[in-house]
């Protein structure tokens, strides 16, 4: 996966409070700390619940935060080629090209910037662990997520990582940014398990993820997509299926705590998603899934 080199980023779409996470008390991981895409049900139903969540996100009131360097990625990542050279710049453009893509594919879009931040970071939603992963908070219409995770998709979920990867991670969490705003992210509370609405939510997240790598490269900003990146994309989502975390650590799969789908299910909804490269072919909620 590479950029255009002459291709204009725009860092605005990205906040950057890295080094600036708080020095207070400690901060738990939530929904049982399965990292990647972001828990967003945990995060949807500690907002619902007005703030009073199982853990992972709570109150800053009374904590301390470090102020850290000033972000320069407005200096650093102006150029697709600077997104060739640089983990950070490179997701900015990444951050721009979907949402270049929805904006187009999705009447009355409206842009939500995603933070970079590391050990810990307040957000509209509460106050939050990089143990929960990388997340959309509905509350302020933001993406959250400590680069640091992305090693983490490697060593402890076994994915093969790699650009795209990375990508696949943030066109998830802007999946759920177009839940937000077409109405269809309340639907996680409808039931439980491996036929619930999370599972549901989640699948279709996927499946928009799929849906902008169809079309990555006519955003502009992406050189090529190589079956190869494909691939690697398909491999992360695998990774994170809820039957191979189980398995990984517990031993066993029990389909009925479900909140994320199967290994199986992940792939192949990412897959309509990029096959068909149509939002209307991701309505996860209608029949089996």
């Amino acid at each position: 996966m590479r950029f255009r080199s002459g291709a204009k980023l725009d860092p605005s779409q990205v906040t950057d409070v890295r080094g600036r996470g708080g020095m207070g008390g400690p901060v738990l991981a939530g929904g049982g700390g399965l990292g990647v895409v972001g828990l967003v049900i945990f995060v949807l139903y500690t907002v619902l619940s007005g703030g009073s969540g199982a853990g992972g996100l709570g109150s800053l009131d009374g904590q301390s935060v470090s102020t850290g360097a000033p972000s320069t990625l407005n200096q650093d990542c102006k150029t697709g080629a600077d997104a060739n050279e640089r983990q950070d710049c490179r997701i900015v453009a990444d951050v721009n090209s979907i949402q270049a893509y929805w904006n187009g594919a999705v009447r009355g879009y409206t842009a939500a910037k995603t933070v970079f931040y590391t050990g810990s970071v307040q957000t509209g939603c509460g106050y939050a662990s990089s143990q929960v992963g990388p997340f959309y908070c509905p509350a302020d219409k933001q993406v959250y997520i400590d680069l640091g995770f992305f090693d983490e998709l490697q060593s402890r979920f076994g994915a093969e990582g790699g650009p795209f990867a990375e990508a696949y991670v943030l066109a998830h969490e802007y999946g759920h940014h177009i839940q937000d705003l077409t109405g269809t992210l309340k639907r996680a509370q409808e039931g439980s398990g491996a036929e619930g609405g999370s599972v549901r939510t989640e699948l279709q997240a996927d499946c928009y993820a799929g849906v902008w790598a169809n079309h990555a490269v006519e955003t502009g900003l992406i050189e090529n997509l190589t079956q190869a990146d494909i691939n690697s994309g398909i491999d992360a989502a695998g990774a994170v299926g809820d039957d191979r975390i189980q398995e990984r650590t517990q031993g066993q799969v029990n389909p009925e705590t479900w909140t994320h789908g199967s290994s199986e299910q992940r792939r192949r909804w990412f897959s309509k998603g990029y096959e068909t490269g149509k939002a209307s072919q991701c309505n996860t909620f209608a029949g089996s899934i």
